[in-house]
């Protein structure tokens, strides 16, 4: 079997089984040591404001419902693997034949985001909120995880403290450091 460069596709699911379905084909590319042909599955996920009972916070919200991005190579063999995992209903393609994402395509996806972000920031250091729907937002890094690419940042939003998850390119660090957080 020549191994030609694993591309993009679009897998369709059953709706709220994106996870599972993830889930399900991580563990059939470790049983079956298929980790050369299938190299990345992603769920694209956004982060938004929701308010409930006059609470807000920050949830994961998926992007597009149903659907799950999977990097591979093409084969019937991975294929039939792929579309015999429960909650996939099938590829997005005609007739149910995989069809690889363009490249404006992954880019406007940020499937490919994997650029690796010089940071001149630590654990402990005041940050601001560059990025995305907490923009202008001041927080504390609380922990960093290099290999994600992500900063859990404390931050104080409507007067409580929260937590939240932000990719280092969305956060600056700035000098001035924050008032202790107020105890309740």
């Amino acid at each position: 079997m020549d191994m030609e460069k694993p591309q993009w596709y679009i897998l369709h699911t059953y709706s709220g089984y994106e996870a599972m379905v993830k889930d399900s084909l991580e563990k059939l590319i470790e049983n079956n040591n298929l980790g050369d042909y299938i190299v990345d599955l992603k769920i694209p996920m956004e982060q938004v404001i929701e308010e409930k009972n006059g609470k807000r916070k920050v949830v994961e919200r998926k992007l597009l419902p149903c659907y799950v991005f999977i990097k591979m190579i093409y084969t019937n063999q991975i294929w039939y693997y792929v579309t015999s995992t429960r909650g996939v209903t099938g590829f997005c393609g005609p007739q149910g034949r995989p069809k690889p994402l363009r490249p404006d395509e992954i880019k406007k996806m940020r499937l490919e985001e994997t650029a690796v972000v010089d940071v001149d920031f630590t654990v402990g250091d005041t940050v601001s909120i560059e990025d995305g729907p907490l923009t202008g937002f001041l927080g504390t890094i609380k922990e960093m995880n290099d290999s994600a690419q992500k900063a859990k940042i404390a931050t104080n939003m409507f007067g409580r403290d929260t937590d939240v998850e932000v990719g280092y390119a969305q956060i600056k660090k700035v000098d001035a450091p924050l008032p202790p957080p107020s105890e309740d």
